[in-house]
């Protein structure tokens, strides 16, 4: 399953760690690239684009003016993270069971009517606050049933060597 991220209201003077934090878990946990709408913020791009030259793999993050073009462009199914959907434990085998590309996406600053109303599915990530962070964290991991987590990134220059103590990176000499 080819899963995108889309990013809603990026503001860089407010959200510029929640928004790299947010497009580095989607890269992590199974997302092959991310859109992100809002005020275009070129340094977001290159932090993200650092990570991926760094710890490998093909995640590309873009700046899409219009998070309405993306979503009624889109030639998939449409998840929408907020507190107000279905329980993830029943959306998610909905989601899985469908074709195609997957779209997600993860609100900021107060998400239009229009996003809901677009959305296949609008999913909750527990009813309580949080983070979109978590909220993707936890619904990429549902959908892939933890497969994300033995995932490889080919073109690496940096690599975790598991270790019980300590810190033990492999840098690669390429």
């Amino acid at each position: 399953m080819r899963i995108t991220v889309l990013r809603l209201g990026h503001r860089p003077a407010r959200d510029k760690r929640l928004s790299t934090h947010l497009m580095l878990a989607a890269r992590a946990f199974g997302a092959s690239e991310a859109f992100y709408c809002g005020t275009e913020d070129p340094g977001l791009e290159e932090s993200v684009n650092k990570i991926v030259r760094d710890w490998g793999g093909g995640f590309k993050v873009a700046y899409a003016a219009s998070w309405r073009k993306v979503m009624s462009g889109w030639g998939g199914r449409i998840v929408h993270l907020t507190m107000y959907g279905l329980p993830a434990q029943e959306a998610v085998p909905l989601v899985r069971a469908a074709d195609g590309p997957l779209l997600v996406v993860v609100g900021g600053p107060k998400v239009p009517r229009e996003v809901y109303d677009t959305a296949d599915w609008n999913v909750s990530v527990t009813g309580q606050p949080h983070s979109e962070v978590s909220a993707l964290a936890v619904f990429l991991h549902m959908l892939l049933e933890g497969s994300e987590l033995a995932s490889e990134f080919p073109g690496c220059r940096l690599r975790i060597v598991p270790s019980a103590r300590g810190k033990d990176v492999a840098v690669s000499k390429d």
